[in-house]
């Protein structure tokens, strides 16, 4: 499959990405899927086959956090589909109007991301995580549902009998990517939690477990440990179409709900919805 992506064309508009048929649909006709950034790869696969499936057909995707990506949706007319990795976002787009009903299509789970030199397990995770002179890295809560998450798993250990943890934790965390201030992506395509870590921006960087995966095999010196499964948080991603759109927008939420879209999805290690 990765061999047929690129064999498509790419048309690139700013943050944009965009698979291209061969040529039969202009750019501007083509379908646009707003999409969290965390689904980066099984959606650049996802494209690829969908355009192969529809001859003429073009998808153009728009990467981003989808908290950042709701707010612009609510406040612009156009077409397309959303795809959250959370129910909320698309919940709050149907609600105002803007898109139709919101289906579960993937799931995701919270990991640590840690460098070398810092002695974590899943039994010693949360001790490391309060360790005042480790840096802790997440995304940004609000704007992006990883961070929301980060912040839920905080509760989680307050709850599990730390008393102050949610509050310690939120204090010390690192709000380092998934804001309106965030880097931009890295030009070679570069997983930012596998530079941010490696270049000792965080000791230990909560993401989802696809993406902690994705920049351990950039990586390889950095590690992957799961979270205590008593206090795991779970993540649920959510599709819509925009109001307005389509045919193509609906042909292509049903191919990622089908057998095909499924199993790229879990090839790239997200479970199903």
């Amino acid at each position: 499959m990765r061999d047929v992506a690129r064999g498509i064309a790419i048309v690139a508009m700013a943050s944009t990405i965009g698979l291209l048929s061969s040529g039969a649909a202009r750019a501007d006709e083509a379908l646009v899927v707003h999409a969290a950034g965390s689904l980066r790869n099984a959606f650049n696969e996802i494209g690829a086959a969908f355009v192969a499936a529809q001859p003429g057909q073009t998808v153009r995707f728009d990467f981003g956090s989808s908290g950042l990506l709701k707010d612009q949706l609510l406040a612009s007319a156009g077409g397309g589909v959303f795809a959250s990795a959370n129910m909320e976002h698309p919940q709050a787009l149907a609600r105002a109007g803007r898109a139709g009903p919101v289906q579960r299509f993937a799931r995701n789970v919270l990991c640590a991301l840690v460098r070398p030199g810092i002695e974590a397990t899943s039994a010693t995770l949360v001790e490391r995580m309060l360790d005042p002179a480790v840096k802790l890295g997440t995304s940004t809560p609000k704007a992006d549902p990883s961070g929301d998450y980060a912040w839920e798993l905080f509760e989680r250990i307050e709850r599990s009998g730390v008393a102050g943890a949610r509050a310690r934790l939120e204090a010390k965390a690192l709000q380092l990517v998934g804001g309106p201030t965030a880097p931009p992506a890295d030009p070679r395509g570069r997983s930012a939690y596998a530079v941010l870590v490696a270049d000792g921006k965080a000791d230990i960087f909560l993401t989802y477990c696809t993406n902690a995966a994705l920049a351990a095999r950039e990586e390889p010196t950095l590690r992957v440990v799961a979270v205590p499964k008593a206090i795991e948080v779970g993540a649920q991603y959510g599709v819509t179409v925009l109001t307005g759109s389509g045919a193509a927008a609906h042909e292509f939420v049903d191919f990622l709900l089908g057998p095909k879209g499924q199993a790229l999805l879990g090839a790239e290690g997200f479970g199903p919805p």
